[in-house]
């Protein structure tokens, strides 16, 4: 049985179908050789796929196991593999595959926090993405401005956009002071900024957002800011037949595993240590280092071309590299008559205080 070449190759983790789709339009792929082009099939895994010169392995149907994290993306965090600029993206703290890669089920722009699902299935993901499938996505939303119920009625009823009409399933008010006001929204599209863009079309301005709910899987409050999370293989078969695909039998969470779920504390500590990392390596790139490091070994072995200097002998040099050393390193306490010498007030006996 014939598949198309996207289908296999989002199957083998190498991403979704519109991004494979794309790779194959740019030429990036090829089949025994020759550039691939939209609408090739593959008969058998038998055939060499390379993406950019390098081999794929290519997974049959059969071999696949669907795996599945939950992440809750911080502001400020990009939703694409690489930025030219530097900046963090939510690919840098998910755990590395082997033979694959990990799929984002949907994007959040920058200024967008909260849930984000990843999938080494290509095809699950794609189908979770696909406007037809009608999968509910749950937001909260502050918004600044005055809110009138005509708006809200608007809102549910259907918006006129640039991109045609777009409405939300259900809008409930969740309290709020003054000109701020909170809600939570459901859609069942994921088109790019489409909350902030119903919003902006009643006059009001989105000042925060925050995806809270996919489909039944929520984001709770074990699940710390800039912590990811493997789902079981009941909420992975829940996602799976929400679109209907085959259920799985296999996952790669042990029992063991299951049992033993890391605790908050173990999560916010994992990100509080990869902050840290990032902040040291932040101006000095990932390479940061080491380059200091190569500076510092070039910068010694200028100094050392140069004329060698005569160490001065006697206690004046122990003196002069105790200065060098200042407070950084651990100076070695004197004792005996030279502790005495050194601080000759040390053990002398406080005069008792009297009152004039």
């Amino acid at each position: 049985m014939s598949e198309k070449l996207q289908k296999v190759l989002a199957r083998s983790g190498q991403g979704s179908r519109r991004e494979i789709e794309l790779m194959i339009q740019n030429g990036r792929v090829s089949i025994d050789g020759k550039v691939a082009k939209l609408g090739d099939r593959l008969d058998d895994l038998s055939v060499t796929v390379r993406i950019d010169g390098h081999k794929i392995q290519l997974v049959s149907s059969s071999e696949e196991v669907c795996r599945v994290l939950a992440y809750n993306k911080p502001e400020g965090e990009l939703c694409t593999r690489h930025d030219p600029e530097g900046r963090r993206t939510v690919f840098d703290r998910l755990p590395r595959l082997n033979g694959g890669r990990w799929v984002s089920v949907g994007r959040l722009d920058a200024n967008t926090a909260g849930l984000l699902l990843f999938t080494t299935d290509g095809e699950l993901a794609n189908r979770l993405m696909h406007p037809s499938r009608c999968v509910e996505r749950e937001y909260m939303v502050r918004v600044f401005g005055e809110v009138t119920e005509d708006m809200v009625r608007n809102l549910v009823k259907g918006v006129e956009l640039e991109d045609g009409m777009a409405r939300f399933e259900d809008v409930v008010y969740a309290g709020g002071e003054g000109m701020n006001h909170t809600f939570y929204v459901v859609i069942t599209e994921g088109r790019n900024r489409e909350v902030r863009r119903l919003w902006d079309s009643q006059g009001v301005t989105v000042s925060r957002l925050k995806r809270v709910r996919y489909g039944d899987i929520f984001l709770t409050k074990d699940l710390p800011r800039g912590g990811w999370m493997e789902l079981e293989l009941n909420e992975v078969n829940y996602l799976r037949e929400k679109v209907e695909l085959p259920a799985e039998t296999e996952t790669m969470l042990t029992v063991e595993g299951q049992k033993r779920k890391r605790g908050v504390r173990q999560i916010r500590r994992a990100v509080r240590r990869h902050e840290e990392r990032l902040n040291e390596d932040t101006g000095r790139g990932r390479r940061g280092r080491q380059d200091q490091r190569r500076s510092s070994s070039r910068n010694q072995g200028e100094d050392s071309n140069q004329a060698p200097r005569r160490k001065p002998a006697g206690n004046t040099s122990n003196r002069r590299n105790q200065g060098e050393e200042g407070n950084n390193a651990s100076r070695r306490k004197p004792s005996g008559n030279a502790a005495n010498r050194r601080n000759p007030l040390k053990n002398k006996p406080a005069k008792p205080r009297t009152r004039k």
